[in-house]
This record gives structure tokens, C-alpha cells and sequence, in this order.
């Protein structure tokens, strides 16, 4: 099945305070969810099924991507 992002309704963060240098997210047919740049709306967008996008959040929750310490 391929999910397009066409006609998407994509929207930032509420602490990005309008910035253009963004990541933007859109919630797309079938739970899909859609990531892209914001400096690049007509570019590609990532495409995570509604899963793959709860394991991203929740390692992003339990801080399974953070930065080491240097």
C-alpha cells in the first residue's frame, strides 16, 4: 500500500514559534503519519505506519535518542 502525502495538513511544533527550519508532521489516510523538512514542503516526506511511529515515540520518550554525553 503506498500512502501519499498530497493534500496533507502538516503543522510544527508549538515551541518552534513559527522558525522555518522545522520538522513537520501530518496525520495521513489509513493512521499513517507523515515527517518531512519544513524548508523543503515539496521534497520527500517519511512515512511511518501507525507501529513504526509508536516505537519512534516511545524510544524518543525513554530517551533511546539522545545525544551522548561527550
Amino acid at each position: 500500500m503506498t500512502i501519499a502525502p498530497t493534500g496533507a495538513q502538516w503543522f510544527k511544533a508549538s515551541a518552534s514559534s513559527g522558525k522555518e527550519a522545522c520538522v513537520e508532521v501530518a496525520w495521513l489516510a489509513a493512521g499513517h503519519i507523515g515527517v518531512r523538512d519544513s524548508k523543503n514542503p515539496t521534497g520527500p516526506a517519511l512515512v511511518f505506519t501507525p507501529g513504526e511511529w509508536d516505537a519512534f515515540m516511545a524510544g524518543v520518550q525513554d530517551g533511546e535518542f539522545n545525544r551522548p554525553n561527550a
